[in-house]
């Protein structure tokens, strides 16, 4: 059975200066699923290929789930839909829940993105020439290629969601941005390797509510969405390597 991978693109916030953006890239059975897409895209994907097993390439990123519309995971959607749509000649398909769905051109997107100018005149555009825009449901799972996504509500500054990704066996969960939840670390617990965010203020999950969780949560626990200066040497979740893969449920 071929290894179910999650790369970790980047662990840090939205002003760190010594990381990368929290951003991941799923890989099983040939298939890739991106969450998040944070400035210099391609910068990000080069730095983890230099870890990874096989090359991560931009023109091989076809399916992105996009989680909220905070910048610091959606700054590069602009490029990367310029790259596909004007360079590449395909659409990306976009993955998402309905509320960001329905902000994502007209809030984020559209001062940007909706005129061009093609030598002669200027081309009105709409969202559907850059991006396949694939809504995803909150009670059920959706099937991505191979992964099967589940997703949960956080407690956020805006609608955000956490994900339960299951491929080959195994399962993935990701809390995304989130106030401490008890309620989203059960439905995160049967997960074989969970990413949970830590970060200060009052829509993030502190360090010190993660350390208390049981020993065997913990020990399948890595720490992303970090503040620069988080003493890792002191942690007792470990904190996930950026720009690395790591095994989903197993060595």
């Amino acid at each position: 059975m071929p290894p179910f991978e999650a790369v970790v693109l980047g662990i840090g916030d939205a002003f760190t200066e010594s990381h990368f953006n929290t951003a991941f890239v799923l890989r099983s059975s040939g298939a890739t699923l991106a969450i998040d897409c944070p400035d210099r895209y391609r910068a990000v994907l080069k730095a983890a290929s230099g870890k990874c097993s096989t090359p991560l390439r931009v023109e091989e990123i076809d399916d992105l789930l996009l989680t909220h519309l905070h910048g610091d995971h959606v700054n590069g959607l602009e490029a990367l839909g310029f790259l596909k749509a004007l360079v590449l000649k395909k659409r990306l398909r976009l993955w998402t829940t309905p509320e960001v769905a329905a902000d994502l051109w007209d809030r984020r997107l559209s001062a940007a993105m909706s005129r061009l100018w093609d030598g002669a005149a200027f081309r009105e555009c709409r969202l559907e020439d850059f991006f396949d825009l694939r809504v995803l449901d909150w009670n059920r799972e959706n099937a991505i290629g191979p992964f099967a996504v589940s997703l949960r509500r956080t407690i956020h500054h805006l609608p955000t969601c956490a994900l339960r990704v299951r491929a080959e066996g195994r399962t993935w969960g990701y809390s995304c941005d989130t106030a401490f939840d008890q309620g989203l670390i059960e439905w995160l617990s049967s997960a074989d390797l969970i990413h949970h965010e830590t970060n200060h203020g009052p829509a993030h999950t502190p360090y010190a509510a993660l350390a208390a969780l049981p020993a065997a949560l913990r020990a399948k626990m890595r720490l992303v969405h970090i503040p620069d200066g988080l003493d890792e040497a002191a942690s007792v979740i470990e904190v996930a390597a950026e720009s690395a893969a790591v095994r989903v449920g197993g060595a």
